[in-house]
């Protein structure tokens, strides 16, 4: 390959512009910030309201999802109908089933795939129904703390390959599986994890007859049923992810955790009950 001038002007342009950017995120950067200076710039130019200065993790762990953000747009003016008029909803679909204050809802995972969060009010609390595909884990919050509702939205954002999230009122970001500021102003604030059932439509049907489901407010804007994960999902190792794998356990394999205590799905189709 021939080189010309105008090539070497152009490179001189570029590393230009990494010097500069090297020169201006050294003024903006906290410091032991882990993410490399122009990924961090670029997140100064795109969170112009997040204090970087305050963070509890490695900046390093955080890598883009590929969406921007809000490019996985949040569910901010809930629809929802009753379970009574629901007919395109088979018993074997996973929703996330929630009952506050007598008051019940299904939210369909072919919707929260989508969506990843939705902001709602249920049974008079306002609560953030979250979903990150990457890792299954269906959670719900209080959206209150300290005399705030917040509202939330997608980074964009991954840290450990599960969704970060960030309020809208400070925009700090929030490790979803953990409901915990990590990034901002509301670093190392915990939101109250409210009970939830990652269940059938069936199972919820049971539990609450009188309850009601979220349904899409466009049923066009995205193919609402469709998995988009599906090659993560068969993949045999996970995709989006740094750091070590665990050890003697296929590492996409689907767990359920209590009390800080885990068991793989396989193990308990196996033994039918573990104590």
């Amino acid at each position: 390959m021939r080189f010309n001038r105008g090539h070497f002007q152009a490179f001189g342009l570029f590393a230009a512009a990494v010097v500069a950017a090297g020169a201006v995120w050294g003024l903006l950067a906290p410091s032991g910030a882990g993410a490399n200076p122009l990924t961090r710039l670029s997140w100064k130019l795109e969170w112009p309201k997040t204090d970087f200065s305050k963070t509890s993790i490695d900046l390093g762990e955080i890598i883009s999802g590929g969406p921007p953000k809000d490019g996985i747009p949040s569910i901010d003016d809930p629809r929802a109908v009753p379970i009574s008029r629901i007919k395109d909803l088979a018993g074997t679909e996973p929703v996330v089933g929630l009952i506050i204050n007598g008051k019940a809802r299904a939210y369909p995972l072919r919707v929260l795939t989508w969506h990843e969060i939705v902001n709602d009010e249920l049974g008079g609390v306002p609560v953030t129904v979250t979903y990150c595909p990457l890792c299954n884990s269906a959670i719900v919050f209080d959206r209150r703390l300290d005399g705030k509702v917040l509202d939330f939205g997608t980074t964009g954002k991954l840290r450990h390959s599960d969704m970060v999230m960030y309020d809208r009122q400070t925009e700090s970001w929030w490790q979803q599986f953990l409901g915990q500021g990590i990034v901002g102003e509301m670093t190392g604030k915990r939101l109250k994890t409210i009970p939830a059932r990652l269940e059938s439509f069936a199972d919820l049907k049971k539990r609450a007859p009188a309850g009601d489901v979220l349904v899409p407010n466009d049923p066009g804007m995205r193919d609402y049923g469709a998995n988009p994960y599906a090659g993560y999902d068969t993949s045999p190792t996970p995709f989006l992810f740094e750091g070590g794998l665990p050890k003697g356990i296929n590492p996409m394999v689907r767990v359920i955790v209590v009390d800080g205590q885990a068991w793989s799905l396989p193990l308990l189709r196996e033994k039918g009950r573990v104590t």
